[in-house]
């Protein structure tokens, strides 16, 4: 894969992926994401097939960057309560 094609996606998913409110919408945000990446990288003339090529499904790797980020939301949360 292009250097500029893992940076675009590094930049991508840092921009878009963000902690989510409940780990339920995941898939459906997962998947809305990914067709917004891939239309951007087609905007930037990366060809899909060369972030597939080194990240594979890039809607199961937001899915994971989505679900990454909620499991740290809800440790933060966790973390802000006072103890008992």
């Amino acid at each position: 894969m292009s250097e500029h094609a893992i940076e675009f996606l590094q930049e991508w998913i840092g921009e878009k992926v963000h902690c989510q409110s409940s780990l339920d919408r995941i898939e459906e945000q997962a998947e809305t994401l990914a067709k917004e990446c891939a239309a951007k990288a087609a905007e930037a003339g990366i060809p899909l097939e060369d972030i597939q090529e080194e990240v594979g499904d890039i809607q199961e790797l937001i899915a994971s960057r989505l679900e990454e980020a909620a499991e740290a939301g809800q440790d933060e949360k966790n973390s802000d309560k006072p103890a008992e």
